[in-house]
């Protein structure tokens, strides 16, 4: 193991230790879908990295603590004065949640060549299943420990030296450099200490830019725990999940996305929680809907399995022009600028949008989409994560260690498969034969990007670390 005080925090310690876009879908879900049954796939992009079994066991216990988790009053009144979006209602539901890891999860280990030793390798699988609505909040602390658990006993050629200092510099550089932007590093964090490292390192930033008057600014943290302790804002609006969970319950993929947004507004308002998520199903697919006009609000929902209403005489506008803007998080960033500027020229929208880029950022990266968007008219924002909370070398080498490249997806809703086609095909998820039938029915176009190779997403091992790359 790197050689770490004796008293370093690890696992999770917190239900709010998660990305705040949990809370918000796991709100609309007890809305709208309080009785829908889903299951969940793991998926390890980088096959390569297994556990060991000392690495499983401790996996296995640190899950089995998610069960005596509850929010606590202070967490409560944090997000009642923090999120006003979140109604009473959520909020009362919350107050009495807990996860039941022993009834919805199950972990499993595989090793390749089984001796009995704590130093067997192996493939290892999780496997979630309950309501969408009790299940939804996994995610998040189940990526959170399988990274840790890895870099605890596989990987263990580094330490904590020197992040604080490394997440101040990066916060700097994009902070006089004009960036806005948030911590979105929950996910794929190298652990609990890190994370809270880097925000440490960030906020040390912040106040610096504050001072000196630069242009870029600090806007939060994804994860809602780390915004209540560090005093910053949380920050997100909605997954993939969310429109995945909504296309495989109704089994409407031409209408998806728009049910998707007139459930979200329905819970929230028009123009709260606005920026949309395109990609799901291919950004093209999404434009379709964004154009449609929003519902009147004393409209009552439809049912699941028709369209969204499209009645009334009086004028409403449209999502695309209530929305702030959209996040980019998969394919070619500059040709979404492109089909974005394009868009909103088509639909007459002359407000400046925002565009969020979340995709494996790093520093040239955010340098590069920020000069791009600000040309076409748009306001860039980034959400910086696995850059931020994974950025590690190796002690005896000197080379990048790298971070796995692991995901949960939602896998099944009422029983049906769901899935994501994205805008680069190697961010495809799901069941192949639905993939394939939904690209068929939605007359999707196969795209791939040469920036979206998933298998070495950030870097590989052996490369010398760098100071502005993955």
């Amino acid at each position: 193991m790197a050689v770490e005080p004796a008293n370093l925090p690890e696992g999770i310690f917190s239900l709010l230790d998660t990305d705040l876009y949990k809370l918000t879908m796991q709100c609309c879900i007890l809305k709208f879908f309080p009785d829908v049954s889903v299951t969940y796939g793991f998926t390890n992009r980088t096959p390569d990295k297994k556990l060991n079994r000392a690495a499983f066991k401790w996996l296995q216990a640190q899950v089995d603590k998610l069960e005596n988790m509850a929010v606590s009053s202070d967490e409560l009144n944090f997000l009642k004065h923090t999120c006003p979006y979140l109604n009473a209602q959520y909020l009362h539901f919350l107050s009495t949640f807990r996860l039941k890891p022993s009834k919805q999860l199950n972990l499993s280990f595989k090793p390749t060549n089984d001796t009995g030793s704590d130093s067997d390798y192996g493939d290892f699988h999780i496997h979630t299943e309950g309501l969408w609505l009790d299940t939804i909040l996994y995610e998040i602390p189940l990526l959170a420990l399988v990274s840790e658990a890895y870099f605890k006993f596989v990987e263990t050629d580094w330490n904590h030296a020197g992040q604080v200092e490394k997440a101040y510099q990066k916060g700097r550089s994009l902070l006089e450099g004009g960036c806005i932007f948030s911590e979105f590093g929950s996910r794929r964090r190298r652990d609990y200490h890190t994370q809270d490292l880097v925000l440490e390192g960030l906020r040390r930033a912040a106040d610096e830019a504050e001072k000196s008057g630069w242009k870029g600014k600090l806007t939060g943290t994804s994860n809602v725990h780390f915004a209540m302790k560090h005093q910053l804002p949380p920050i997100g609006t909605v997954a993939h999940e969310w429109f995945m969970g909504v296309a495989a319950i109704t089994n409407n993929y031409e209408n998806a996305n728009e049910i998707g947004l007139e459930y979200w507004t329905a819970t929230f308002g028009a123009g709260v929680l606005s920026i949309a998520l395109t990609d799901t199903f291919g950004t093209p697919t999404f434009l379709k809907a964004f154009r449609k006009q929003i519902p009147n609000t004393t409209t009552a929902i439809k049912p699941l399995n028709q369209a969204p209403y499209d009645g009334g005489s009086e004028p409403r506008k449209t999502y695309a022009e209530v929305f702030t803007g959209v996040r980019q998080d998969s394919g070619d960033p500059l040709e979404f600028i492109r089909v974005m500027r394009e868009f909103y020229d088509e639909e007459g929208i002359k407000e400046k949008k925002v565009i969020v880029f979340s995709d494996s950022l790093n520093l040239d990266l955010c340098f590069k989409y920020k000069a791009a968007a600000e040309k076409e008219g748009f306001q860039p924002t980034f959400g910086v994560g696995t850059f931020l909370t994974n950025d590690f070398v190796e002690e005896s080498t000197g080379n990048k260690s790298v971070p796995l490249n692991i995901v949960i997806k939602i896998a099944s809703a009422s029983g049906r498969h769901a899935v994501k086609i994205s805008d680069n095909m190697g961010k495809n998820t799901g069941d192949q034969a639905t993939v394939d039938h939904v690209k068929q029915r939605l007359g999707y176009t196969e795209k791939s990007w040469a920036g979206g190779d998933e298998k070495t997403r950030w870097g590989s091992g052996g490369q010398p670390a760098t100071g502005g790359g993955v």
